[in-house]
């Protein structure tokens, strides 16, 4: 009983200092929520919601349950996951976070992965999405086009090495997923479409009831994701107002140095562990530091994701029996690693980066119709060229698996 009312003392208090000084920052406070509401209006709404309905729509028709029978021999022994992780890997790579938590609460809910296996997914699913790493961070924020591979191969690259990480986490004899649907014999093609139809049978709506069911939870998703940026754009204006802010720069200053980095990064990677988008931003404005560590920074920050991801996370995960601990662990680790992994590549891909990149016609913008088409298109690109990739990878592991077993006879 002790316990319990010291943490709700614990809670209390800094929700009334929040209270506190937004009422004498009101200002301050007012505009950071314009400015919150705007990012989500302009760009993560449009940009986030189609994906959200397409998940819901393909998860309904049982597309995930065929790309789960095609992705076994891959995804399993690589991460310790089923193959339906395939279609969240490719989706949360694709449109960036929150939606791979989204759609592993979805898979759990469902009994296609056991609550180890939907820890272990979207701990290392969970990425920015290729446009904003590109298109405003590169290239928007950076202003340099060669920066986009190496920060790629960086934040993606780490977040693979992150799965192959995870699959040691949990007991080996994790409960199994729940299988519904009698087994079949055949060839696996047939078996995935056998698995799509049982599953199409199993859900039993209707296309239109589908679709209106998946844009009201998607809608409702939204709201909770724009809340959320909102509340945390509010809560770092009003720190930085009030002169708190600077007292946490001073104290990463005086850190920075100690793992050999330049103490001018401390604003920017205090801003990433608030939001990711002014965090990466933040990191490319110091002057007189090296490029290296620039970009070191905002691999950090970019997978680390800021605490408005977190929330967003954590109040998805909360749909199901999924725990936040081991993904704040995971984006942890995985920020650690990007910035490591860049560290290292930096000196061989910057050498012999591309100086061009395509871009839209016409450009792109950090908000606004440009950029929310581009995140769109590229990003169904992208989730198709990642399945295709995984598809030929688990076609290949099968192959091996084959000659393997004709030798051994």
């Amino acid at each position: 009983m002790a316990a319990k009312r010291l943490t709700t003392i614990l809670f209390l208090f800094p929700i009334l200092l929040l209270i506190l000084l937004m009422a004498l920052y009101p200002t301050a406070s007012w505009q950071a929520g314009v400015r919150g509401l705007a990012i989500w209006w302009d760009v993560l709404f449009p940009s986030l919601f189609p994906f959200f309905v397409i998940s819901e729509v393909l998860l309904g028709f049982g597309i995930v349950h065929f790309l789960g029978k095609l992705l076994d021999p891959l995804m399993k022994p690589a991460f310790r996951i089923p193959g339906s992780g395939g279609f969240v890997l490719a989706m949360g790579f694709a449109s960036g976070y929150p939606v791979s938590a989204k759609l592993a609460t979805k898979l759990r809910q469902q009994g296609l992965v056991s609550r180890i296996e939907g820890e272990r997914l979207v701990a290392f699913t969970t990425s920015s999405d290729p446009i904003f790493l590109i298109g405003a961070v590169s290239v928007g924020f950076f202003g340099n086009p060669k920066l986009a591979g190496v920060l790629a191969l960086a934040h993606y690259g780490s977040a693979v090495l992150l799965g192959l990480i995870m699959r040691f986490y949990g007991p080996a004899d994790a409960e199994p997923p729940i299988v519904t649907g009698t087994p079949a014999k055949g060839s696996v093609v047939k078996l995935a479409l056998q698995a799509m139809h049982e599953a199409r049978l199993a859900d039993g709506r209707s296309l239109g009831e589908l679709l209106r069911q998946a844009i009201v939870s998607s809608l409702q998703l939204m709201a909770v994701v724009g809340g959320l940026v909102v509340f945390f754009s509010v809560i770092l204006e009003i720190l930085t107002a009030s002169g708190m802010m600077n007292s946490l720069y001073v104290a990463v200053q005086h850190l920075l140095p100690l793992a050999g980095l330049p103490s001018g990064l401390a604003e920017p990677l205090m801003g990433g562990l608030f939001e990711v988008t002014l965090g990466a931003r933040a990191s490319a404005a110091p002057e007189g530091i090296p490029l290296i560590y620039k970009a070191a920074a905002a691999a950090f920050i970019l997978s680390w994701g800021g605490l408005s991801v977190h929330a967003q996370v954590a109040s998805i995960l909360n749909e199901a029996d999924l725990r936040y601990v081991p993904f704040l662990l995971a984006r942890l680790l995985h920020a650690v690693l990007a910035a490591g992994v860049l560290l290292i590549l930096w000196k061989p891909l910057m050498d012999v980066a591309p100086t061009w990149i395509w871009l839209p016609e016409g450009g792109l913008e950090a908000s606004g119709s440009p950029y929310v088409w581009s995140a769109v298109t590229s990003g169904l690109q992208t989730f198709l060229l990642i399945i295709v990739v995984l598809f030929i990878l688990s076609f290949l592991v099968k192959i091996m698996r084959w000659i393997r077993a004709k030798r051994a006879l």
